[in-house]
């Protein structure tokens, strides 16, 4: 399944960092990029996108201002707002018409990825299940790469933890324990003990990494 994506987006390096960043998200493909509000509308005049990446503040239209004709069109299009602005009226009154993600500049790729997988998943679950349980439901409405809201271990903590996904999800390469304590900032013995709670949940994959002598050393990657 491909998912068609409309851009508006003012801002022409932001629209061409946009475009490039869905293009390495698999099955996104890229309907068109437009700079103002008159275009965004002529586009949806003419055929409904699967997901709009919305920015808010645009000429002739506002973002909210095109989410709410998408809305009142009954249109079958998803939107992520993203705006420079930490206006939490817009926020307030984007999440009153259904945004499934809200990004603020400046944003990186790993936050980006993420809002298009959770879209991606949620659409092609539901696009394939004809009944819905709650359970399901409640797995499908939580952020990907999210930690799932369980009592953590005794001696860990949500703010080391959140640390260290952040890290690994930042990464280009699977990186060891010793990497990720720099990293961090905590000792090699924490983050073995946070890498091992991941890794019980399968949300790291470790590969071992032999040398010419002695034990092998471990790489971990988060596994979204």
């Amino acid at each position: 399944m491909s998912f068609r994506v409309l851009i508006v987006e003012d801002d022409p390096m932001v629209a061409a960092i946009n475009r490039s960043f869905t293009e390495q998200v698999p099955g996104f493909a890229v309907l068109a990029a437009v700079h103002g509000g008159d275009e965004a509308m002529a586009v949806l005049n003419r055929t409904a996108p699967d997901l709009v990446l919305l920015d808010v503040y645009l000429p002739q239209i506002s973002g909210l201002q095109i989410l709410k004709e998408i809305r009142r069109r009954e249109l079958p299009t998803d939107v992520v707002l993203i705006t420079a602005a930490q206006d939490s009226r817009a926020i307030q009154e984007g999440l009153r018409y259904g945004v499934v993600d809200y990004l603020i500049k400046p944003y990186f790729f790993p936050r980006f990825q993420q809002a298009l997988l959770a879209f991606r998943r949620r659409r092609e679950e539901l696009t394939a299940r004809e009944r819905v349980q709650q359970s399901d439901l409640d797995a499908l409405l939580t952020p990907v790469g999210a930690v799932p809201a369980l009592p953590l271990p005794k001696g860990l903590n949500q703010r080391t933890l959140t640390r260290v996904i952040t890290c690994l999800r930042e990464a280009t390469a699977a990186m060891s324990a010793e990497e990720i304590a720099q990293r961090t900032g905590v000792s090699r013995v924490t983050a073995w003990r946070y890498l091992d709670y991941l890794t019980g949940l399968n949300r790291t994959t470790v590969t071992p990494e032999y040398g010419s002598v002695g034990r092998p050393s471990y790489r971990f990657q988060l596994q979204e």
